[in-house]
């Protein structure tokens, strides 16, 4: 039995991935914004007493701190954490403490639940995965501008963010831990309602195509659970298997950046 801290559990892969884990008999600890919506999905499920509930806004730093310290109450051993959560916004829009909302639910969030919990990740020897995307392609930083004051979109947003997991994913393993990135596929869930214009009906016209939740979930279950060989470690997967990602998200200087912006950004929660 492994213990196993997710984000975003409540829905979509995350909600694929919880179920396929538990069934399997791990432990599985749920770091969500909705506690009641997590109450109400495992309460019919058998196993229900093997998953823990800590209310986890990533939106929010301070809910973030608050969750991470619950975190190292609760168990003093984590195999894996998975920081699945995620999203994507039309229109810009900026979290609780000011950063644009791509950036702080996809990334931001993830690294100081990550940096608070250091000591514990270090101790277990945790596994890190980070859910992100082929649209990580699309990402190319503005360095002087994260927070996409100027010219917004939600593809430059998202496509960032999901640059951002795999460079975090990187700069872990240059830290001596074991970490993964990997793309799900395009899910047919919810994550495109959220979607307007052209974005909307490409999306439309995509759903036949698309993997069910629990086929997308199905690269997170494999890394969650499978010892992969050491030369495998920090890379990025789709469909199980290794994957090359982007220049720029193979780039040193750019994690290294990414790092030391993240810490500036986060830094009075640390």
């Amino acid at each position: 039995m492994k213990t196993i801290a997710i984000t975003g559990a409540t829905s979509g892969i995350g909600l694929a991935t919880s179920e396929a884990l538990l069934e399997q008999g791990n432990k599985l600890i749920f770091l969500v914004r909705n506690t009641q919506k997590a109450e109400e999905i495992i309460s019919n499920w058998d196993k229900k007493s093997h998953v823990s509930i800590i209310q986890c806004d990533l939106a929010d730093l301070n809910s973030v701190k608050k969750a991470a310290e619950e975190l190292l109450k609760l168990t003093d051993h984590l195999d894996v954490l998975i920081n699945n959560a995620g999203g994507t916004f039309q229109e810009r829009k900026e979290s609780k403490d000011g950063y644009e909302l791509h950036l702080a639910v996809n990334h931001l969030g993830h690294f100081l639940l990550v940096k608070t919990i250091m000591p514990l990740l270090e101790k277990s020897k945790t596994k890190v995965i980070n859910v992100s995307s082929e649209a990580h392609r699309a990402g190319n930083p503005n360095w002087s501008d994260l927070n996409l004051q100027k010219n917004y979109s939600a593809i430059k947003g998202y496509g960032n963010a999901k640059l951002y997991n795999i460079l975090f994913t990187k700069s872990l393993v240059d830290k001596g831990m074991t970490s993964y990135a990997l793309h799900p596929g395009v899910i047919d869930s919810g994550f495109g309602d959220s979607l307007s214009g052209f974005l909307k009906i490409m999306w439309k016209l995509g759903k036949p195509f698309m993997k069910t939740t629990r086929e997308g979930a199905s690269t997170s279950i494999y890394l969650a659970t499978q010892d992969l060989p050491k030369d495998k470690n920090g890379e990025y997967f789709k469909d199980k298997k290794v994957k090359k990602a982007s220049a720029l998200a193979n780039s040193s200087a750019a994690r290294e950046r990414l790092w030391e912006e993240s810490e500036k950004m986060v830094n009075g929660f640390l």
